[in-house]
């Protein structure tokens, strides 16, 4: 075989892998760019799951809705965009988590202690609400605890109107503490996608 002709076939090859390695690179790099895409997306899905379902922890207490949220912003900064979120959010969604907390007791402090309410009711009122969410949902968080307050405090020797006016009050204050910590769990969310659109 000539020489040229050898070291034209040798060009060829040479040039042959140059492209076929320059087409795997893209390749590789535009999988890359997919998975990227889909991973985000599904992250998305996860994120949006988890704030749906820390409303779903209102009516359910059994549910940690607050750390629902805080699932959802976690797996924002980790898994989509690394230390993005501002101090000010985290400050912000830290400040408003200890309101949340506060929410309940705040709420039994005015209306069941002030009703007259003993520890006993307040401790009956806590076992309503967990064992309310399994029997008839969503009712039960509201039936139950009436109930089992009423009952103990009938049982400490209260008279009926005594009685039947704490379980009421328990009743109010779960109805005052759901609706705030729905605003508070709200403004989490608003602080959140606040600061991820901005």
């Amino acid at each position: 075989m000539p020489i040229h002709l050898s070291r034209n076939k040798k060009f060829n090859n040479f040039k042959h892998r140059e492209i076929f390695i320059e087409l795997t690179w893209e390749f590789s790099h535009y999988i890359k760019k997919v998975v990227v895409i889909i991973l985000d997306i599904i992250f998305w899905i996860i994120i949006i799951a988890c704030f749906i379902i820390s409303f779903i922890g209102l009516v359910y207490p059994i549910i940690p809705g607050v750390l629902m949220i805080w699932a959802g912003v976690l797996l924002y900064n980790f898994g989509i965009h690394t230390d993005e979120l501002t101090w000010m959010t985290w400050a912000m969604l830290a400040v408003l988590t200890l309101l949340l907390f506060l929410a309940d007791y705040l709420a039994n402090l005015h209306f069941v202690e002030k009703a007259g309410g003993s520890k006993w009711g307040m401790r009956a009122a806590t076992l309503g609400l967990i064992l309310g969410s399994f029997v008839i949902p969503p009712f039960g968080v509201i039936i139950l605890p009436f109930l089992f307050v009423f009952i103990t405090e009938m049982v400490q020797k209260k008279t009926v109107n005594n009685s039947s006016k704490v379980a009421f009050a328990t009743v109010i204050a779960f109805l005052s503490g759901t609706f705030a910590k729905l605003v508070i769990q709200l403004i989490m969310i608003i602080v959140f996608f606040i600061d991820v659109v901005i």
